[in-house]
């Protein structure tokens, strides 16, 4: 069993499934035995611990009975958990395993950092061990006296780990970022040296000197004050470092890595003429094709070629691996195999924020499309790794691709062309003898540690070479045999099998037969177990992980605890690689061994098998991506791709509509977290498609539970078709799915159902759809008790609310929903509350809280990877910078918003970073420039069918005539700028509408017009419970004293303001004369605007 203590005291299952302590006493028995974990604990202690001052009449039983109901929850949790609290003197001690106790293993993994070889690295597992917290120390017991030692000293460790962590973060170059991050924790720790010298470096790198000086000083004076003490040593002389500029190079925020392709392992024999050549090409070709037969070493030239060009493309070297789509180590297609889509996910790209939101009656491109309009402006290397397989599809979008994208180059490896025009075919020749000897020598004495190429033995090796026509895996595969053989004995042998080889396989060509006579001279040196492993493995795509090859590979023969055995044999004899923790076969290999496993009759029980145990690991998955373990799943999920559409289609296409149906739903939400909507929605429709024919709606109909999966299938396929930005009949859709999931459904799951379209409708501008379905999603969650879906609900609800303007709603919401999430252990989730608690923090003119919650989001958004998210807080900051007057902070983050975005293919959060480059620049004076940004984002919430969230466009666009002196153009803008307000129904949009038309009366003469409407502006700002804040009254203030020179007489004035207060909105109604504003009120735009920040999707 696991325990936590970095956040509420907790217990989980080996396999991460919570277990609820239930009883306050019993929970701090657990504590106190936490808090000197794997120590005897003696048992007066415990009793003062658990009762204080008011011990029972029998403390030493008292003491006993509470032993053993903590004895029984952890035994029922778990087999033997009883076991594991152990009676030894003076009292009793938690018997743990190692890595069982999470703060072990924050001290394990903070210690393997200190030796880490470089500062990415020592980033990297720093990062993964402050990951680990889920709140302060012992959270639920930190005011008790027994704890209390306990937490200081594990929130000094926390705090010594975070700064470490900031220090190899600057150390790996991310100072940009670390400015921002770090404000918030030295607000929060201001007297800490060392904290505050990391920030220091971070300001100077990221050319913010004077910051950096006034940092020093500010703690400087914080020290003398507080503590009368003056800087340490090592601070006074950074501040001299700083004076001279002399504390390290101002150097560039180093770039996110824009490439995939991992430095080889090995150094490959014998090609650097090739890589030349190749590299040659690139540089004047846009398409060059590797071709030649298996196993002469197309995939290791072109990584090689690929890694040397690193950093060449400025959008990166991106490296695709095509053997295993469609089929596993065989042949075909099937529903997991979209080209575009295995692009995609290879580069990280999500399709979630690439057109936004479809009108009703829009098209949604499809993937290829979405792919090569996110490629369009790339400059980039593109490499295909095996396109044999699917060479037709393979053509098909990489002419899309270099068609739409200029600065596309493409490398591709194939057994044949892809046939399309400016292709340059390349050749890939087997090893020149010298290349081939020196091959032969290195992986030989790899496998004999004793072998040496000398004198004796180089005649034998040349022959060994010759006969094998120089072709890597074939020598590869030859030179295991030395260890066994010797070279001479082994010469002999090839000559035998070519003798025998050269009566057979007439029309084969000769290299082809070389490298088959290899393969099968290896196959047959096998025990049968060792052949059965080997064939099998090639059922899956992209190899696996040791528990997938023996569960799958296993049985039937073969004792599943010899496997791992039986594969350490087959890499010695290199028919199996090892890459990470995976075992992948090389594809002449893979071809070969499922060619084996068809001859043996086996294949489709192994299938079988694969589909079981990839459904399986799905099922297993998806609980645990709403909690604890989440970021752990995401990256196996991520890993098994492959796998896991090779699994699909295997059920599509034997029409297996039960595993395809579990296995779809298991994964539809790890594809929305991903991002992978297009994917979901394809997979989840075939899948679904199974069930067309009359035969199997029928078996559905007689199983409950099945028609039941049927139907919360079909919802996922409506909600991320919504997702997706297909608004086609989206109310329809919407109303017939929760109809048939409501008559085979239980309650609880109605509830889901309810809360994920809510959460689509509301995620995609049909906020008035939206709410009704949320309100009965969180009754329903509430009812059945379902934490983690009352958490989901409040978090949508809280972003429905702010979009009203209700602000006390959405801050009680999002706080309850962060708190929900916390108990769940789903980090992910927290995130969602982010946005309405950061936008009514910043209403309320809090920005330091605001931007802290911003702040805190990053780290945790960094370590899952979720880049679309990290863009969106990164304009957050942006805006919070431009509230605070830091206008070149604010251009700062919005233009590493914008290129985060534009990475991803993130159109959303262009369009987001685009804004507020907009508003910042009108607040500078740059009318032109602030403009041009702002019209763009007017035009794409246009073509997406956002037109809702223009009520700031259109009032920034109208404060900018007004600025140019355009009363007339001013007023146009901001009477649809109104109307758009009112269809949105937020208060504080129809607020700025009005201060926008004050400012455009004003500078047109109509003072009393003026006032009027500013009176009622602040009646509608003050009916939200949030006045304009001082940093953004500048444009109110302007038309107000406008408007009080055109009246000239203060009364006046103030007689028109109090009457628009008691007017509010409505008095858009009242003694206009010449006004079009009552035909603009009754224009409605469709919908209020997604917002960037909230829920998946």
């Amino acid at each position: 069993m696991r325990f936590g203590v970095l956040g509420e005291t907790a217990v989980w299952t080996d396999d991460g499934q919570p277990v609820r302590v239930p009883e306050l006493k019993v929970r701090a028995l657990l504590a106190s035995l936490l808090v000197d974990p794997g120590r005897p604990v003696a048992a007066h202690r415990l009793i003062d611990d658990l009762w204080g001052d008011e011990p029972p009449g029998n403390p030493t039983r008292a003491l006993q009975a509470k032993v053993s109901q903590l004895r029984r929850v952890l035994d029922e949790a778990e087999p033997g958990g009883r076991e594991l609290v152990v009676s030894r003197a003076p009292g009793y001690q938690l018997a743990l395993t190692e890595g069982s106790l999470d703060a072990h293993r924050f001290a394990g993994l903070a210690a393997r950092a200190r030796t880490a070889p470089d500062a990415r690295t020592k980033s990297r597992l720093l990062g993964d061990a402050l990951a680990l917290w889920r709140g302060p120390a012992f959270a639920d017991f930190a005011e008790e006296a027994f704890a209390r030692s306990a937490v200081n000293r594990l929130e000094e460790d926390r705090l010594a780990v975070v700064e470490e962590h900031a220090e190899a973060r600057l150390d790996a170059g991310e100072h940009a970022e670390l400015v921002g991050e770090l404000a918030g924790l030295v607000e929060r720790h201001p007297l800490r040296e060392r904290l505050r010298a990391v920030q220091l470096r971070a300001l100077y790198r990221a050319g913010r000197q004077s910051e950096a000086l006034a940092g020093y000083e500010d703690l400087r004076a914080r020290l003398a004050d507080e503590l009368g003490l003056d800087p340490s040593p090592e601070l006074v002389e950074l501040h001299g470092a700083l004076l001279r500029q002399e504390a390290g190079p101002v150097a560039p925020d180093a770039p996110t890595p824009r490439t995939n392709i991992l430095a080889p392992i090995s150094v490959l024999v014998g090609r650097d003429d090739a890589i030349a050549d190749v590299r040659e090409l690139l540089a004047g070709r846009r398409l060059v094709t590797l071709t030649g037969p298996g196993g002469v070493g197309k995939t290791r030239l072109a990584l090689a070629v690929a890694e040397q060009l690193k950093g060449t493309f400025p959008d990166g070297e991106w490296l695709v691996e095509l053997a295993g789509v469609g089929a596993g180590s065989g042949s075909g297609s099937g529903v997991g195999s979209d080209l575009a889509e295995v692009v995609a996910a290879a580069m990280g790209l999500r399709d979630d924020g690439v057109w936004g939101v479809r009108p009703e009656g829009g098209v949604t491109p499809g993937a290829a499309e979405r792919l090569a309009e996110v490629l369009r402006g790339k400059r980039m290397l593109l490499v295909l790794d095996n396109c044999e397989h699917v060479v037709d599809e393979a053509a098909a979008l990489v002419e899309l691709l270099l068609r739409t994208a200029p600065g596309l180059v493409v490398l591709t490896t194939s057994q044949e062309a892809l046939a399309l025009a400016g292709e340059t075919l390349w050749a890939v020749e087997p090893l020149a003898p010298e290349g081939a000897v020196e091959l032969f020598a290195v992986r030989a004495s790899a496998a004999a540690p004793g072998f040496v190429l000398d004198d004796g033995n180089r005649g034998a090796v040349e022959s060994i070479c010759r006969r094998l026509d120089g072709i890597p895996l074939a020598l590869e595969l030859a030179a295991t045999r030395v260890r066994a053989l010797g070279v001479h004995r082994l010469l002999d042998r090839l000559d035998d099998r070519f003798r025998l080889l050269g009566a057979g396989q007439r029309g084969v060509p000769a290299r082809q037969q070389t490298l088959r006579a290899m393969i099968d001279w290896s196959w047959e040196l096998l025990s049968e177990p060792e052949r059965m492993v080997l064939r099998r493995l090639a059922v899956h795509a992209e190899g696996c992980t040791p528990e997938a090859a023996e569960e799958v590979c296993g049985g039937d023969g073969v004792d599943e605890a010899e496997v791992l055995d039986l594969l350490v044999r087959l890499v010695d004899r290199s028919l199996v690689v090892v890459a990470g923790d995976r075992y992948r076969l090389l594809e002449s290999v893979a071809a070969y061994c499922f060619e084996r496993l068809r001859e043996a009759g086996e294949l489709a029980a192994l299938r079988e098998r694969h589909l079981a145990y990839y459904t399986g690991l799905a099922e297993a998955a998806e609980p645990r991506l709403r909690g604890h373990g989440q970021r752990e799943w995401l990256a196996r999920l991520d890993a098994e791709g492959a796998n896991l559409r090779w699994a699909l289609d295997g059920a599509v296409e034997r029409g297996d509509a039960g595993h395809a149906l579990r296995l779809v739903d298991a994964l539809a939400w790890y594809w929305v977290l991903r991002g992978r909507l297009g994917e979901a929605r394809r997979s989840v429709t075939a899948a679904l498609e199974l069930t067309a024919s009359p035969e199997l709606t029928a078996s559905l109909e007689l199983a409950d539970g099945e028609a039941a999966l049927h139907a919360r299938v079909r919802v996922w396929q409506v909600g991320v078709t919504i997702l997706g930005g297909d608004g086609e009949a989206r109310a329809a859709r919407t109303e017939a799915s929760l109809k048939e999931y409501g008559e085979v459904g239980d309650a609880a799951g109605v509830a889901w159902a309810r809360w994920f379209l809510a959460h689509a409708l509301s995620g995609t501008g049909s906020l008035s759809e939206g709410e009704a379905l949320t309100e009965q999603a969180l009754d329903g969650f509430r009812e059945f008790g379902d934490r983690w879906g009352e958490a989901a609900a409040l978090a949508d609800r809280s972003a429905q609310r702010l979009l009203r303007g209700d602000l006390a709603g959405a801050e009680e919401d999002a706080a309850r929903s962060v708190e929900l999430f916390g108990a769940v252990g789903d980090a992910c989730g927290q995130l969602w509350s982010v946005y309405p608690r950061a936008a009514v923090a910043e209403i309320h003119g809090d920005y330091a809280r605001s931007a802290g919650l911003q702040r805190d989001a990053l780290e945790t958004v960094r370590e899952f990877g979720l880049s679309t998210q990290a863009a969106d807080l990164l304009s957050g900051l942006g805006r919070t910078a431009l509230l605070t007057g830091d206008f070149d902070a604010a251009r700062e983050y919005h233009e590493r918003a914008r290129r985060t975005a534009a990475e991803l293919g993130f159109r959303a959060g262009e369009i987001n970073a685009e804004l507020g480059l907009g508003l910042g620049a009108r607040r500078e004076g740059l009318l032109d420039e602030a403009e041009t940004h702002l019209r763009a984002v007017l035009e794409w919430h246009r073509d997406v069918g956002l037109d809702g969230a223009n009520a700031l466009i259109l009032a920034e666009l109208g404060f900018i005539a007004e600025l140019r002196g355009d009363a007339a153009g001013a007023r146009s803008l901001h009477e649809e700028g109104y109307a758009t307000a009112r269809s949105t129904g937020d208060p504080r949009a129809v607020a700025l509408a009005l201060e926008g038309l004050a400012a455009a009366s004003a500078l047109s003469g109509a003072g009393k017009q003026a006032a009027l409407l500013l009176g009622a502006a602040a009646a509608v700002r003050t009916s939200t419970g949030a006045p304009l804040p001082p940093a953004e009254r500048g444009d109110v203030d302007r038309a107000t004293a406008r408007a009080r020179e055109v009246l000239g007489e203060e009364a006046a004035f103030e007689a028109e303001f109090r009457r628009g207060e008691e007017l509010g909105a409505d008095c858009v109604h009242v003694g206009l004369s010449g006004s079009q504003w009552g035909s603009a009120v009754s224009r409605q735009p469709p919908s209020p605007p997604r917002r960037h920040m909230g829920p998946p999707g």
